[in-house]
Order: structure tokens, then sequence, then C-alpha cells
């Protein structure tokens, strides 16, 4: 559970990064000189917080934020922010942009992930919220573009990405999967099933002396664990750990915060990302683990955060336009799992 006070924290700045147009770092192909434009012509929704998905991220942590503190004091300032820029037209330049030639590939896959997971939440908040359905209609074209890039896409992909950056495949299918849950879509469901299988159903003696990468947010084997986690039943999921587990010996790369060295520098800072995800990760797979690996995960998961929570509400831009977003992602694990059971 998020303390209110954090919660608040978290909420301003997302506020203040949806704003943001500058600093931003363009992930944009120019077909001709027509394309030379700024960030909010080409994006009129997610314009800020220095790229396109940071935007999607800090749009989902404000509707997280409306679904566990409807009646905060922000609330207000959330939904006409959201009446202002979830406006279908600005979806219709959304989804324009993603139909012009060589955009194929824009944000594939990580900021679709961020998409449908904005849009999931979107649809939880719906159901207690009625305000928030004109959000949910207005953003659900958007979504269904993602979605036939995900089945256009991953037929093809016959490789995973590993790596702990934003192209990693396990993230970009984990996302996914939750909206194909909520959002009821056996075709998307049963496709990322079959990837996730044919990827990472037989790893075995995942290498983890080879994780962080020096700029890595995500670690690549507990992304993976954590996808499993969610297609896999109880007893599946400890067959499949019990190998996929790596060496003992080797295990303490996971459970050890790693170095930031330079939270000013936009790569370096990543490294406080990995923090926060692998608290995220380590917390969904927690109470699946062996009986042995408790203690030394909750250790594990207090310490990540000690290292790296302070620094996502802090700091420079680099790091403050997106890191509080993994933070409420491990933060609220608890209410994510409650509220979704529910609904």
């Amino acid at each position: 559970m998020i303390e209110p006070e954090l919660a608040s924290r978290f909420v301003g700045i997302a506020l203040a990064n949806i704003a943001q147009e500058f600093p931003n770092k363009l992930d944009h192909v120019l077909n001709s000189a027509i394309d030379v434009r700024g960030p909010h012509d080409l994006h009129p929704i997610f314009f800020g917080s220095y790229d396109w998905h940071s935007s999607v991220h800090m749009h989902w942590l404000l509707v997280r934020s409306l679904r566990l503190a409807p009646y905060s004091e922000q609330a207000q300032h959330i939904a006409a922010r959201f009446d202002h820029s979830l406006a279908p037209a600005h979806v219709a330049v959304e989804i324009a942009y993603l139909h012009q030639p060589s955009r194929a590939t824009f944000e594939r896959t990580y900021g679709w992930a961020w998409l449908l997971k904005l849009q999931t939440e979107l649809i939880l908040l719906a159901r207690t919220m009625p305000h928030a359905v004109r959000w949910r209609d207005a953003m659900q074209p958007l979504a269904d573009v993602i979605v036939d890039r995900y089945l256009q896409f991953l037929p093809l992909a016959g490789y995973p990405i590993r790596a702990g950056t934003h192209a990693n495949s396990a993230f970009g299918l984990l996302f996914a999967l939750e909206y194909a849950h909520v959002h009821q879509h056996p075709a998307l469901r049963k496709l990322i099933t079959e990837r996730a299988h044919l990827w990472f159903g037989n790893d075995p003696r995942y290498p983890a002396h080879y994780e962080p990468g020096g700029d890595d947010f995500l670690s690549g084997g507990l992304v993976e664990a954590a996808l499993m986690l969610q297609l896999l039943d109880g007893c599946d999921f400890a067959d499949w750990w019990e190998v996929f587990c790596p060496p003992e010996q080797e295990l303490h790369h996971w459970l050890t915060p790693v170095v930031v060295t330079d939270r000013a520098d936009a790569k370096l800072s990543h490294l406080d990302g990995l923090n926060l995800s692998r608290a995220w990760c380590w917390k969904m797979l927690l109470r699946e683990l062996p009986a042995s690996l408790h203690g030394p995960v909750t250790t594990s998961i207090d310490a990540h955060l000690v290292a790296s929570l302070p620094h996502a509400s802090g700091g420079d831009y680099v790091g403050t336009h997106w890191l509080a977003t993994f933070a409420m992602l491990v933060l609220t694990e608890e209410d994510r799992a409650l509220n979704e059971t529910a609904g």
C-alpha cells in the first residue's frame, strides 16, 4: 500500500510532466519536410514527460491514483486534465500518426505495452467511476490499433529480445496479457500464450550473472518469470521455476541492489528503474516461490526500495520523468491484484 503523502507527490510529478513539452526525445521518422513539427503537434496527448512512452507511463500513474484514491484533493485536477487531453479528436491524431509510412515499429513493444496498461487501468476505473467512461471510450480506438499491431507482429517474431531495456519481449507481453484478460480478448491472449511458451517455456538455469547490463531498467530474467507466473497455475509454475531458477550462487545478482553512479546521466539513471522493477517482480513472484526464498526475497525487496525509491520523486529530470511509475507499480502491487480479482 502506498502512503497517501507519497502518492500525492507522485501525482504532482505526473501532472507536471505530462504538460511539459521540452526537453523531448522524439522517436520520429521524417517522411517529408511536413513532418518537421514539435511534440505537441505530433502527439496531442502524449507529448510530455520527455518521450512518448514516458508520457503514457505518467497517464497510467494518474489513472491508478484515481482508482486507489478517487476522492483525493488532486482527483479533480486529474479529471480536468483528462477531460481536455483524452478527447476523441486528440486520439484520432495519435492514431493517424501510427498509420503514416515507416511507423510500424514505433514504440514496439514497450510503448505498446504501456498503452494497453493505461487502457486496462481506464477500463477498471470506469467500473467504479462513471465519469471515466468517456476517457475509456475515447482511448479504445487507439488501444485497438495497438492490439492489431500485436496480432500482426507476434506471429512474425521468431526470437525473443532478452535485453533489460525497452525492447524486452517478456515485458512487452506482460502488460498486453493483462489487457487481454481485462478486456476479454481471447485471440490476443492465445497468441501471447503461444509466444511466451515458445520463447520462455523451456529456459533452464537462467544465467543471472549476466545481469545487469550497464543501462538496464528491467531484469530480463525476473520479468520473464513474472510473465510465466501469469500463464501457469501454482504447480506448473513451481515446476517451471525449479528448472529456470539460477544456481544458488548466482541468485545474489538479483537479490542485491545495483549502484547508480550518476543520476544525471539519462542512461545510467536507468539503474534506479532496475532496482524498482526488480522489487516489483519479486513482489509478484514472492508467494509462489519456494519457502526457502521468502526471507531473502522479502529482504531484497526492502533493500531495492531503500536504494532507489527516494529518487523517483526527486533529482534530475532524466529520472523523475518516469521513475515514479515503476515506484507506483511496486508500491501498489497488492492493490492491483485485489482490485482486478474483484472486478
